[in-house]
């Protein structure tokens, strides 16, 4: 008589099931990857803020003048109800400088500041440089 074998993936009574690989974790959707060379055409500068003002037309965005170092740019910034403008003069900021110009209700705006906020954006905190450092300094 043959002894009839069980199939390798089958339990049985004296096998134990086989284990199972841990779970991957989860990953980003492909689409909302970059790659390293296209996080590299970003350029990151450091900017002193040296005006501030309300903009007259928009409730939530401010109207900065930062230098760069070897420039002035004028940034338009949605940050109006979580920063008082004179608490932004002087500080050092971190600027996309080589952004696209883009007109915000009126206003030319030559850059973009970095900010960090809760889901909920009840929260916002601009990303600042601490320390002396050069206007236009490249962060990285």
């Amino acid at each position: 008589m043959q002894e009839q074998v069980p199939a390798s993936n089958q339990p049985t009574d004296n096998q134990p099931a086989p284990s199972q690989p841990p779970a991957a974790a989860p990953q980003p959707a492909a689409a909302s990857l970059i790659t390293f060379d296209d996080f590299a055409k970003i350029q990151l500068r450091v900017g002193k803020v040296l005006e501030a003002i309300e903009h007259p037309k928009a409730d939530k965005l401010l109207v900065l003048k930062v230098d760069l170092g070897n420039e002035q740019r004028q940034i338009v910034a949605g940050i109006r109800g979580y920063c008082q403008p004179q608490d932004l003069l002087g500080k050092n900021v971190v600027v996309v400088a080589n952004l696209q110009p883009r007109m915000m209700r009126g206003y030319e705006s030559q850059g973009m500041l970095l900010a960090a906020s809760s889901d909920s954006r009840d929260t916002v905190i601009l990303a600042t440089v601490e320390g002396q450092i050069a206007p236009g300094s490249k962060v990285s």
